[in-house]
């Protein structure tokens, strides 16, 4: 007997008038970019379904979904649970991050590697000092991406608390490269769930500079931003097949 399961109170649920999700799709992070995504599935014929504080609409043909948004890791980890129990086996965030590595500037694509939690959530499911996504979704993203070298990220609730110190600390023992608010959470919350989860992001700002350089309002990234996601849109379908194999 699981004492543990047997002891939480609350569990993520299925409503009785709740549809069933195709097994795949996107949970867009950014409100902008889950907002242009979903217009974009329903401009398309997609259908609009009910998901508390966020959207979800499902592509036409019913092979994937797209939800969001969900800031910050508790909301992130709420939005997930609820998708696993609609249905969900395969997962990929799409975020952004800040980069505190100078390898990485504003607009490059970040794939997500190992994810060190500095967030309060994903202690609540794993007891693992570092979390990781499926290694065969990651690979399948690589090859859509130009092979991106995926990175370690770490997750913070506190964005305004971030310390030159603290990162320069995170990136000499961890090797951390670049920071988001999301990640390790989810890596968490898949894990114990088991269900198959990788995250992509878009670099939004730069940390390792002397001063906090931002770029998520210029135009070279709002156009990156949308070549990324109609690359992602079109691409997850394929990248989840891979147990079809």
């Amino acid at each position: 007997m699981d004492t543990m399961k047997d002891d939480i109170i609350v569990h993520p649920g299925r409503g009785v008038r709740e549809k069933s999700i195709p097994k795949c799709g996107l949970l867009l992070v950014n409100p902008t970019e889950a907002r242009n995504c979903s217009r974009i599935l329903l401009d398309r014929g997609g259908e609009q379904r009910f998901l508390f504080h966020s959207d979800l609409v499902v592509s036409p043909g019913g092979d994937f979904f797209v939800a969001g948004p969900s800031v910050g890791a508790p909301m992130a980890a709420m939005v997930l649970e609820k998708l696993i129990v609609l249905g969900a086996r395969t997962v990929v965030m799409a975020g952004w991050c800040g980069a505190i590595d100078p390898a990485i500037a504003i607009g490059d694509t970040v794939l997500g590697g190992p994810a060190h939690p500095g967030e309060g959530t994903s202690r609540y499911y794993s007891n693992s000092a570092v979390l990781h996504p499926s290694s065969v979704l990651l690979e399948n993203l690589q090859t859509v991406f130009d092979n991106q070298v995926p990175v370690s990220i770490w997750s913070t609730d506190a964005p305004y608390r971030e310390s030159r110190r603290m990162l320069t600390a995170l990136s000499e023992k961890y090797g951390v490269m670049a920071v988001d608010m999301e990640y390790s959470a989810l890596c968490a919350v898949a894990a114990h769930r088991r269900i198959d989860f990788a995250a992509l992001f878009l670099a939004s700002d730069e940390l390792w500079k002397e001063e906090w350089y931002p770029g998520f309002n210029g135009k070279v990234f709002k156009r990156k931003s949308k070549a990324q996601l109609k690359l992602l849109m079109n691409s997850i379908v394929t990248v989840s097949r891979y147990k079809e194999k």
